[in-house]
C-alpha cells in the first residue's frame, strides 16, 4: 500500500520498497528493454564473424572449369577464296571502280577515279585516301647490274614499266574526260622537299628522281609507299654545253655507243622502281638520231617508257621511238619555267586548256616548294571542274580520250 509519510516519517524502508515505489512508467520500461535488446545485440555483432554483413547469400554448385576457345587465343578456320566473279561493266553512278592486276609479283587492287584504297579484311573495309605501291626492287623484273640493280623485262613479257606502275581502271581509260598527268622532277636532291612533296601531293602525281641524291631507293621507295609513280631523270648533253652541264656521266652526242650505254646503265643502277627515263635536258642530244637510237634501243630493250620532259621541235625522239618501237611521249607545257605562283598557276589553267582541246595533256615541272604549294592548290578542285588527274602510265598505254 502507499506510503504513509505523515505518519510514518522515520520508519526506516527496504531497498526492494525503495525501488518498488520507484518504478518507472511503462513508455520509460519499455525503453530500456529496447535499449538492453540493442547492447547485447551488438556485443554479440562484435563478437561473432559475419563476412557478408547481413547481404543476402546465394550459393551454386559450379561445374570445374574447362578451357575456352576465342578468336583470340585460338588460329582462325582456314576459308577458301571464293572464285573469280565475271567481270561487269560498273553503272555509270559508281564513283569507285575497282580493278585487281594480279601479277605473280604483286597482286594489286586500285580504285579510281578517286584516289582511295579499299582494304577488306573479315569484318570490315577500310577507305585509305591513298593507294600504296609495293616497294622496289621486285626480283621479277630486275637483275644485277655491275654498279647495281637494273630493269629487266622478266618471264611472261612482264616488263617493269607494267609492274612498277599504278593499275588504271577502264573506266579511266574509256572516260571522255579530259585528262592531265603531272611529273615534277628533280626529286631526292633535297630529302626535305621531296618529303614534302610526297606527302602533300595527290598519289596521281608523278615524281622523276635525279641520279645524284642521297638515299635514293629509300625516299623512291617512300614514295611509292604514297601512290607516286617514278621516273628516272637520264642527264643528256644540252644546247651550250659544256657551259651548261647537267652533272657527271651525261650522255654526249660527241661520244660513241659503248661510252653513253655504260653511262645510261650507271644511271639506271642508282635506284630501282621507276616505270621510264626522262630526260633531263638534252636539247642537243635528242635532236641526233645517231647518237639517240642505241638509247633508246636499250630502254625498249628493258621494258620502259621514254619521256621527252621539254618539249623541242628540233627532238627526234618520237620518230627514233617509232623505229625502235619504244613508247616516246612529250610533255606539253613546262609548268614552272617561271617558279612564280602566279605564273604556275596560269600555266596549270593552259594545262586544262590543252586537256580540254586534245583530250590529255602532260605538265612538267621541279619539286620547288612554290611548284609544290601550287599544285597541290589546283589538284584540290580539279575533278569538280570535270577533268582526272591521272598517272603518267596511263598516258602511255589504252585510250586517252
Amino acid at each position: 500500500m502507499p506510503r504513509d509519510e505523515l505518519n510514518e516519517p522515520l520508519r526506516r524502508r527496504s531497498w526492494w520498497a525503495r525501488i518498488r515505489d520507484r518504478k518507472p512508467s511503462a513508455p520509460a520500461a519499455a525503453a530500456i528493454v529496447l535499449a538492453g535488446i540493442m547492447v547485447i545485440a551488438g556485443l554479440w555483432l562484435m563478437t561473432s564473424s559475419s563476412p557478408y554483413g547481413g547481404e543476402p547469400v546465394l550459393v551454386l554448385d559450379v561445374p570445374p572449369a574447362t578451357e575456352m576457345a576465342t578468336a583470340s587465343i585460338s588460329p582462325p578456320t582456314p576459308v577458301a577464296k571464293p572464285a573469280p566473279a565475271a567481270t561487269e561493266e560498273p553503272e555509270p553512278s559508281e564513283t569507285v571502280d575497282i580493278v585487281i592486276d594480279e601479277t605473280p609479283d604483286e597482286p594489286r587492287e586500285t580504285y579510281s577515279p578517286g584516289d582511295a584504297q579499299i582494304v577488306q579484311n573479315e569484318a570490315s573495309i577500310i577507305i585509305s585516301p591513298r593507294r600504296s605501291l609495293p616497294p622496289a626492287p621486285i626480283a621479277s623484273v630486275t637483275q644485277e647490274g655491275p654498279d647495281g640493280p637494273l630493269p629487266r623485262i622478266g618471264s611472261g613479257g612482264k616488263k617493269p614499266a607494267t609492274v612498277y606502275a599504278r593499275t588504271a581502271s577502264a573506266n579511266l581509260q574509256i572516260s571522255d574526260a579530259p585528262k592531265i598527268a603531272i611529273v615534277l622532277g628533280g626529286m631526292g636532291l633535297n630529302q626535305e622537299l621531296t618529303a614534302r612533296a610526297i606527302k602533300a601531293l595527290p598519289g596521281d602525281v608523278s615524281f622523276a628522281f635525279a641520279p645524284y641524291g642521297e638515299n635514293l631507293q629509300t625516299q623512291v621507295n617512300k614514295a611509292r609507299a604514297a601512290g607516286h609513280e617514278i621516273m628516272l631523270q637520264l642527264p643528256m648533253e644540252p644546247f651550250g654545253y659544256p657551259a651548261t652541264n647537267p652533272g657527271p656521266k651525261t650522255l654526249l652526242r660527241s661520244a660513241d655507243a659503248a661510252t653513253n650505254n655504260a653511262a645510261l646503265l650507271w644511271h639506271m643502277s642508282r635506284f630501282a622502281g621507276y616505270i621510264g627515263v626522262s630526260a633531263y635536258m638534252g636539247g642537243n642530244f635528242l635532236a641526233d638520231p645517231t647518237a639517240l637510237r642505241p638509247v633508246l634501243a636499250e630502254l625498249k630493250k628493258r621494258g620502259l617508257y621514254f619521256l621527252e620532259d621539254v618539249p623541242s621541235q628540233r627532238s627526234a625522239a618520237s620518230d627514233v621511238g617509232r623505229i625502235v618501237g619504244l613508247p616516246v611521249l612529250a610533255t606539253h607545257i613546262v609548268i614552272d619555267a617561271d617558279a612564280d605562283a602566279r605564273a604556275i598557276a596560269a600555266a596549270l589553267a593552259r594545262l586544262e586548256d590543252e586537256a580540254r582541246q586534245s583530250g590529255l595533256a602532260i605538265g612538267s615541272g621541279t619539286g620547288l616548294e612554290v611548284t609544290i604549294e601550287e599544285v597541290q592548290e589546283w589538284a584540290k578542285s580539279l575533278n569538280d571542274r570535270g577533268f582526272l588527274l591521272i598517272p603518267l602510265s596511263a598516258a602511255f598505254r589504252g585510250r586517252t580520250g
